[in-house]
């Protein structure tokens, strides 16, 4: 009589790491820094990202990362796209709890302002009271914004393309570096990122 072969274990299948999303500045703009997305893909999966995927042309990258996101990760795949195409593009990174915080968030929704009209800008480090108390209301009189932390709620009822907030006035004020996304692009970010 065969004894019986012992039972192998089920293997454990490891869990999928929570998303990330590298938010660039400046790609595919106006016809200039040319990048395609599946080449702008082919950059993270040979940094060791896994499951790495775009949204739209602007350079929206939603991947994951087995052992959590190293500190300089960001200034390497800036690196790696100034050397593959030849221009210097600003990188924010935001995990998918940090998307969900900034939807929570938003003021200028729950006060009913159209979703058409809203905007976030996304800020790579938190800039200091005083930075953010050197920002002028009046700026852009139509618009209005409210920074909380490290993003930047915008309300433009007249159309982002008229506004004064731009991406190097807040950049100038408040010492970091901005990129900015519609709501739209804000929301489906967060629903890619957490399928």
């Amino acid at each position: 009589m065969k004894e019986p072969r012992p039972r192998e274990a089920p293997k454990r299948k490891e869990p999928t790491p929570p998303a990330t999303i590298a938010l660039f500045r400046g790609i595919n703009v106006g016809g200039r820094n040319l990048v395609p997305m599946k080449d702008l893909v082919a950059l993270f999966l040979d940094a060791g990202c896994l499951g790495a995927r775009t949204y739209i042309q602007s350079g929206n990258v939603i991947f994951q990362t087995g052992k959590g996101l190293a500190q300089d990760f960001p200034a390497r795949i800036a690196g790696a796209v100034a050397k593959r195409f030849g221009f210097e593009a600003p990188i924010v990174m935001r995990t998918v709890d940090d998307l969900r915080r900034t939807v929570r968030r938003t003021p200028f929704l729950r006060a009913g302002a159209h979703p058409e009209s809203l905007h976030v800008a996304f800020l790579a480090t938190q800039p200091s009271a005083a930075r953010v108390a050197s920002l002028d209301p009046r700026r852009s009189p139509t618009d209005r914004f409210e920074v909380d932390g490290r993003e930047i709620y915008l309300h433009c009822p007249d159309g982002f393309g008229r506004t004064k907030l731009t991406n190097q006035y807040f950049d100038s004020k408040l010492g970091t570096t901005s990129t900015i996304r519609n709501w739209k692009t804000v929301l489906k970010l967060l629903e890619l990122a957490e399928g």
